[in-house]
């Protein structure tokens, strides 16, 4: 494998018996992960330098699979406690539990999914997602978007341009690539990102070296 997957495997060990089909909560038209570039979200933001994702230096962690339509009645009460083995596991795409509880107390309400099923879905996207190793670099240094959007292009045939967009932040004038947005179907298909998922990028920004 030319990139680095970095949850390679991660899928084919909860991917059995997976099905989706309604639960408590609401169906959505669709989703959005994130995927934050770790190192850059902990550098960048205080409240998350304390969590385990910058503390063991993760080099990236999903933040979450969206609904792409969220409101108050996202919200759910039911459990976010998973078996032992799938919580081993999701944790090494989602390391801190009560980021994850949080996220589902959150938007449960809008996935037509239990808890468990839900982050099994997480694993299974994240599993098909190759990452460019371009992100994983020691250094900083400054990439184009084009570049970065291109090798996400040429590593995942499927997934179409629309389906991926970019956000980026600034400090002391540098701007950091933190996040990416991928969008799917109900069923998993990759499909056009919504018009409120957009890239928020210059034409050139910097990947944050791993710590």
């Amino acid at each position: 494998m030319n990139a680095v997957k970095y949850w390679s495997g991660l899928g084919a060990m909860l991917y059995y018996g997976w099905s989706v089909h309604a639960y408590a909560g609401t169906p959505a038209t669709g989703y959005v992960m994130h995927v934050q570039l770790t190192p850059a979200m902990c550098a960048l933001n205080s409240n998350d330098s304390k969590k385990r994702k910058c503390l063991e230096g993760y080099s990236l962690n999903i933040a979450g699979l969206y609904p792409e339509k969220i409101s108050a009645h996202c919200q759910s009460s039911s459990s976010a406690t998973l078996p032992l083995l799938q919580a081993k596991v999701v944790a090494r795409v989602m390391p801190d539990e009560g980021a994850r509880l949080h996220l589902w107390r959150n938007i449960g309400g809008c996935i037509a999914m239990n808890a468990s099923q839900y982050f099994r879905t997480v694993i299974n996207y994240a599993d098909r997602l190759t990452v460019p190793n371009d992100l994983s670099h020691a250094e900083t240094y400054q990439v184009s978007a084009a570049y970065i959007q291109q090798r996400f292009m040429k590593l995942n045939p499927q997934l179409p341009a629309k389906a991926i967009h970019f956000q980026c932040q600034q400090q002391r004038k540098m701007t950091y690539l933190t996040e990416i947005r991928v969008c799917y179907k109900p069923n998993g298909q990759y499909k056009a990102c919504p018009a409120h998922v957009q890239s928020n990028c210059p034409s050139h920004y910097y990947i944050k070296g791993a710590y």
